[in-house]
């Protein structure tokens, strides 16, 4: 990569948000101008799992998995604290207050302007996001705020393995229900889409550069179409909502309130604790983003298959998707604004 590359490189970055806005209104345009667009891309879906978009973010999560050192795994026990810290944030907590969140506003703070039942499907939608931590975007957040690769890697791993045993459970204590059926087609799929195949490309493409100096302008080189995945990634996700957000901004609104005040609160709950016991930022920021960000794909599957692909449930849990992307980004340069009070 030239020096005049990397200048226009570090300005696309510089921008991002800015992109992502004009990503975001261009996807609504489209979404209302041209459903069937988006309607072809909607077909494209696998165990709940937009296929495009799953390409779109594999070609995201790629450039940093080459940036994952196998060797350097033992040195995650050098940093505990971190792994701790992520699933006590994940699994103590962020189901929890999100659950509490949801009640407080949608039968209290909201109750003028939302009926009982609509209030109950979706604190059903949000209960659904908050015991979903983040699979495959937190890489995403992870590069923007040049986390440890390999720390992220077993951050997220370890989260996959707890999921699969802990998520239906916490589901079903919060929601009272008890045939709670977890779409493990999407769980594997997922896994396999986010995780597995771009680690093994990453791997693949370590083996056949060798040297640290190649591996580094390979990096450099791809890391471009990354940035380019995610503004592509929004344009759709915001295309695909494009009708429910010209036909219920109110709503939408409302239920992002509680989404919102949960991102800000998990993120500085998780990024205050990494700051007093010391966490490096390299370990820190990725760490809060993992609590912060949500398993949507998952969340939506069993919002569908518990309530049905038209219910407030459903809804609640796009809406999520639509929140998510903004927010992470605020908290990507806020982490990114104060690296330097860290150790």
């Amino acid at each position: 990569m030239t020096a005049t590359d990397t200048q226009v490189m570090g300005g696309f970055e510089r921008y991002l948000t800015l992109w992502i806005g004009l990503a975001t209104v261009a996807g609504i345009a489209i979404g209302a101008i041209a459903p069937g667009v988006m309607a072809m891309i909607a077909a494209a879906e696998f165990a709940s799992i937009n296929l495009v978009v799953a390409v779109l973010i594999w070609a995201m999560v790629y450039p940093m998995m080459v940036g994952v050192d196998f060797g350097a795994l033992s040195g995650v026990r050098k940093q505990p604290k971190g792994l701790l810290l992520t699933l006590v944030i994940n699994w103590l907590i962020k189901p929890f207050s999100m659950a509490l969140l949801a009640v407080l506003f949608f039968e209290i703070v909201f109750e003028p302007w939302i009926s009982p039942e609509d209030a109950a499907q979706y604190t059903a939608g949000l209960i659904l996001l908050g015991a979903a931590p983040c699979t495959a975007m937190v890489f995403v957040w992870s590069q923007l705020t040049r986390g440890d690769a390999t720390y992220t890697l077993v951050q997220v791993s370890v989260n996959d393995m707890i999921m699969v045993v802990a998520f239906a459970p916490i589901v079903a204590f919060l929601l009272g229900v008890t045939d709670i059926t977890v779409p493990w087609s999407t769980l594997v799929t997922a896994t396999v889409l986010y995780v597995v195949l771009p680690l093994a490309a990453g791997l693949l493409t370590r083996r056949m550069l060798r040297s640290d100096t190649a591996i580094e302008a390979f990096s450099a080189r791809v890391k471009p179409w990354s940035m380019i995945g995610l503004i592509t990634t929004v344009l759709i996700l915001f295309g695909l909502q494009g009708q429910v957000i010209l036909t219920k901004p109110f709503v939408i609104a409302l239920i992002a309130v509680p989404i919102l005040l949960q991102s800000y609160g998990i993120f500085v709950l998780a990024y205050g604790a990494a700051y007093v016991l010391k966490v490096p930022h390299r370990i820190a920021a990725p760490c809060a983003m993992i609590g912060t960000s949500n398993f949507f794909e998952l969340a939506v599957a069993v919002a569908i298959s518990l309530f049905g692909l038209h219910s407030g449930a459903a809804l609640a849990t796009v809406v999520g998707v639509l929140v998510e992307v903004p927010v992470m980004l605020s908290l990507v340069a806020f982490a990114n604004r104060t690296r330097a009070r860290f150790a």
